[in-house]
């Protein structure tokens, strides 16, 4: 059964074969936080098509930072009626802690969907 589109960014799998994984851990383990996968585990495709390829998911990672940063000193300015300057701060840093795997890894899994050369071969 093929996957959707969505679903496959969503699980982070083999933009050709839609089922091969990315990454070699989950997408929110501490563990391995730079490593992903030379080749798709099912189809064989290269996921590292040349060298330094997902420096360009900076990019994307930063959009992810800058939302974060926003959402969070809304999310404190609403909710708490005086906040404090510490408060902003540690909400900001504590989030980007807790989602920094996820983000650092949807980064490039977006980026290898939209840049890489890589396109769905159904089934």
């Amino acid at each position: 059964m093929a996957k959707s589109l969505g679903l496959a960014i969503a699980t982070a799998k083999c933009p050709c074969c839609r089922e091969g994984n990315l990454f070699p851990v989950s997408p929110f383990s501490y563990r391995k936080l730079s490593a992903t996968q030379k080749h798709c585990e099912v189809c064989g495709s290269n996921l590292i098509p040349e060298p330094g390829f997902y420096d360009g998911a900076m990019y994307i990672s930063y959009a992810f930072s800058v939302a974060l940063v926003i959402t969070s000193l809304v999310s404190v300015t609403v909710l708490v009626e005086d906040p404090k300057l510490w408060m902003y701060m540690a909400t900001v840093v504590v989030l980007n802690i807790i989602l920094l795997p996820a983000m650092l890894r949807y980064s490039k899994t977006l980026y290898q969907y939209a840049a890489g050369k890589l396109k769905y071969r159904g089934d």
